[in-house]
């Protein structure tokens, strides 16, 4: 018969309910600060519910699901963990927005090889915070530790979201006709795309954390949380309808925004009409980049578009300002042609 001394548990084998529970504790008021009408119940449950009610007369669903990439390599390795929930956040309400949905609610899994209760509930802290900026409810998620699957400070992330729109003002690029303006928003950097060559980069040049880059250190624009354009854009949807919208992520201006227009449209892309942010600058010149590779990779510096009507671009605009939002007409949709890209960006 064993001994006591001899009998193996779940801490010593590398996962300690009691700082998952701690966890749970900690996050609870984080969590009470993104509750909506509609959600039911609490944390703790095996489910979480939502009702969507009567305010819907035709809802369709919209659901997103996204992480972060590697720059969650980036915030570990600088030790700064309060914006990358914002960033898991972002990644999911914005592409979710863009068939025209409001956010619901959202779920996260986060999971690490030992947790740490201090870092944990700074990233669900970020997470809470961003669900806030979008009007969602965070109803839930997962906190998994598996010993052995991650190095030690090491954590991953993902994020699941739901929202709901009126089948009547869904947004699926059916209204995009030639002639239709681009209206580009401004990022607030890389967002969470294309790290994977920003970190090769920095591995050339030795990650000079402190370079100024107009005004903001290195580390500081490269770990900028990603703007949330949810409460901007769902009351432009209800004064100034576009016709399509865009949320600029993995594959950068050259692939996202074409993904609303029709076969028979392309898109005409003058990269001049917007000032490139030093980061972009930088990577370009450090990294040696094509403009083609920047194009494809980056946001250079717009996160969202808005495919509007020629006749509306003036009213958007002035709609836009007085939001505060920074923005720009950076092109516009033309008739598709044999032989020539249906992406066509240059700087005139």
């Amino acid at each position: 018969m064993s001994s006591e001394h001899d009998c193996l548990t779940y801490r010593a084998a590398g996962v300690d309910i009691d700082a998952g529970a701690a966890l749970v504790e900690r996050i609870k008021p984080h969590v009470a600060r993104t509750l909506r009408a509609g959600v039911l119940g609490g944390l703790g449950g095996f489910g979480a519910l939502f009702e969507l009610g009567n305010r819907w007369r035709e809802p369709v669903l919209v659901s997103g699901t996204d992480g972060v990439g590697t720059k969650l390599k980036l915030a570990q390795e600088l030790g700064r963990h309060d914006g990358i929930g914002i960033d898991l956040v972002a990644m999911c309400v914005n592409d979710v927005l863009v068939q025209g949905a409001e956010p619901l609610f959202f779920l996260d899994y986060f999971a690490t090889g030992k947790l740490d209760v201090n870092v944990a509930e700074r990233v669900i802290a970020g997470i809470a915070r961003g669900c806030e900026q979008a009007g969602c409810a965070l109803v839930g998620g997962e906190t998994a530790e598996m010993p052995d699957m991650y190095a030690a400070g090491e954590y991953d992330l993902a994020g699941f979201c739901v929202g709901a729109v009126e089948k009547s003002a869904l947004l699926d690029g059916r209204r995009v006709q030639s002639g239709d303006v681009l209206i580009g928003i401004a990022s607030s950097g890389a967002h969470a795309n294309g790290f994977s060559l920003i970190r090769r980069i920095l591995e050339r040049v030795g990650k000079p954390w402190t370079l100024d880059l107009g005004g903001a250190t290195l580390a500081d624009a490269l770990l900028a949380p990603t703007v949330i354009y949810v409460k901007p854009m769902l009351r432009l949807l209800t004064e100034l309808p576009p016709h399509a919208m865009a949320h600029i992520t993995g594959g950068g201006l050259s692939e996202n925004i074409i993904r609303v227009v029709p076969d028979a449209l392309a898109l005409d892309i003058d990269a001049s009409a917007w000032p490139l942010p030093p980061l972009f600058t930088w990577l370009a010149e450090t990294g040696q980049l094509s403009d083609t590779e920047l194009w494809r990779t980056f946001n250079c510096g717009i996160g969202f578009v808005l495919l509007v009507d020629a006749t509306q671009v003036a009213i958007t605009r002035a709609w836009l300002a007085h939001t505060g939002l920074a923005h720009w007409s950076i092109g516009e949709v033309v008739p598709a042609r044999p032989g020539r890209p249906r992406v066509h960006i240059a700087r005139r």
